[in-house]
């Protein structure tokens, strides 16, 4: 079923940050920043990047049912030549290499472009096929094939919400601007509703997760391991 898309923000109208879910922001909060000390103390941080993204990438995609194992994705990053010992683990690694490229990006300039979003759907597939241009697109239940959502089809369209989907990514702390924990919540299920490209959402979708962690603050470095829980591919 088709679901036309609002621009961010939501309406003053939606209560997002309810009594339940402000306690549990604050119990984020303090752990975010006992992760940022942390993680700030470890001198070499590219070697917590490369170890972390590649467990936040196994994890992240086994939910694309890209399944591999610790000892293949290290066996994978030490070696010099053929390094991987399967497709799922040249997958896992890419999910890696662009978690690691979108945070250097971000870095550098302190914002995202739609084009550095697009170089890490590019990474992540390798392969460079761009937002949707083509209609057609629906995601449907996996069991049963009863389509159960119809993402933006127009190019157009898609193109403006990603733009929108941007602004509201890089939103300061301002009067009556929700939490950045709430506004990544969000934006995430934006993102996956605008369904931009042809593959790779979810994954990608995650890493913008933890790029604006990073932009907003609460990390420093993109180490958050998220144990992403079993559940169908968005």
């Amino acid at each position: 079923m088709s679901h036309p898309l609002q621009p961010l923000p939501l309406p003053a109208s939606v209560n997002l940050e309810t009594p339940a879910v402000l306690r549990q922001l604050a119990r984020a909060h303090r752990q975010l920043a006992e992760l940022k000390g942390a993680a700030g103390t470890i001198p070499n941080e590219t070697i917590l990047i490369d170890t972390l993204a590649l467990q936040e990438a196994k994890d992240s995609s086994e939910i694309e049912n890209i399944v591999t194992t610790d000892d293949e994705l290290f066996q994978g990053e030490a070696a010099t030549t053929s390094p991987f010992l399967n497709m799922a683990t040249k997958e896992v690694h890419r999910y890696a290499n662009a978690l690691k490229q979108g945070f250097e990006r971000l870095r550098a300039q302190r914002f995202l472009r739609l084009a550095d979003v697009l170089a890490i759907q590019e990474t992540l597939l390798e392969s460079r096929i761009g937002l949707r241009t083509l209609p057609g697109t629906v995601l449907k239940n996996e069991d049963t094939g009863k389509i159960v959502y119809e993402p933006p089809q127009d190019p157009e369209e898609i193109k403006r919400l990603m733009g929108n989907f941007l602004e509201y990514f890089h939103r300061e702390d301002e009067p009556n601007c929700h939490d950045p924990l709430v506004r990544m919540a969000v934006l995430h299920h934006q993102f996956e509703s605008i369904h931009p490209f042809s593959d790779g959402n979810g994954r990608t979708g995650r890493i913008l997760n933890l790029l604006h962690l990073v932009l907003h603050g609460l990390l420093d470095l993109p180490v958050l391991y998220l144990n992403w829980p079993r559940c169908s591919a968005s």
